[in-house]
């Protein structure tokens, strides 16, 4: 018999795949969308659905308690300008906000985490329903990074898990052993394409980095077949990213596109874990 705990649902195709996932292995989920964010296609696929707007805490409080849920995970993403100019807080947020010493990403989600906690509902890894989807060690694709790349690559996992432990970013793009953009809100995509006008037309090595945490409960780096797209576009030959901590979505697929593009994809052990 399967499980029956909640979601937290940004967008993107993350929630979609763990509940096609649930689905096949019987779990019942319960989804919170979030407005402006959140695909209705999640409604299907869900035990219930529910909208929620980016500030409404108390809403998503009342929602999971009334449906009897104690573990829920957060999938997909919310726009990170939206946790900052798009949030009308009610007043448990608020409260929230007024408690915290900081007000990135980390430390609003982890807010949200010890309110969950408090309420008796715990925040649960947000890839459970994916593993087999988490970036393996090694080359995935059929090309090797040449010596070039390599050298983009070392620099760049040095880089990025500065600004990831930071939580700035989790991805920097490298050309010839210089950072040419390092992600903030825009995300990688925007950052990929920022990176390309400051090039003159030379390739671009990609970095992605997990947040140097031992949990994946929320901020799991993913990359997927826009980011294949992406990377064709600014002539991106490269990515690498932390095995284990960063989700290829649509992982086949990605790397069958990859291998048709040329592109490079590495899993690499994380950088606290390695000396590299």
């Amino acid at each position: 018999m399967g499980e029956r705990y909640g979601m937290i649902a940004g967008n993107g195709r993350f929630p979609l795949l763990a509940l096609e996932t649930a689905r096949r292995e019987g779990h019942q989920v319960v989804v919170v969308a979030i407005e402006n964010e959140a695909s209705p296609e999640l409604a299907p696929l869900a035990a219930g659905l529910h909208w929620v707007n980016i500030g409404q805490l108390g809403k998503l409080i009342d929602i999971l308690k009334r449906e009897k849920i104690s573990e829920v995970m957060m999938t997909g993403q919310v726009k990170h300008v939206s946790l900052f100019s798009g949030i009308t807080p009610d007043w448990r947020l608020v409260k929230l906000l007024a408690s915290l010493k900081e007000k990135n990403t980390a430390a609003l989600i982890g807010g949200i985490q010890k309110v969950l906690h408090e309420e008796g509902i715990e925040l649960v890894d947000s890839t459970r329903l994916l593993k087999p989807l988490l970036a393996p060690e090694g080359v995935l694709t059929r090309r090797k990074p040449n010596k070039e790349e390599e050298a983009d690559i070392r620099y760049g996992r040095r880089i990025a898990s500065v600004l990831a432990t930071a939580d700035i970013g989790q991805s920097v793009a490298i050309s010839e052993k210089a950072c040419v953009a390092a992600e903030a809100m825009e995300g990688t995509d925007a950052m990929l394409r920022r990176a390309a006008t400051l090039t003159g037309g030379k390739s671009l090595c990609l970095v992605k980095a997990s947040r140097g945490r031992a949990h994946l409960l929320f901020d799991v780096p993913v990359a997927g077949l826009t980011t294949i797209d992406t990377m064709i576009e600014t002539k991106t030959t490269v990515m690498a990213v932390d095995a284990g901590r960063t989700l290829l979505l649509d992982k086949e697929e990605v790397l069958r596109r990859a291998n048709e593009a040329q592109i490079s994809i590495i899993g690499y052990p994380p950088w606290e874990s390695t000396s590299a």
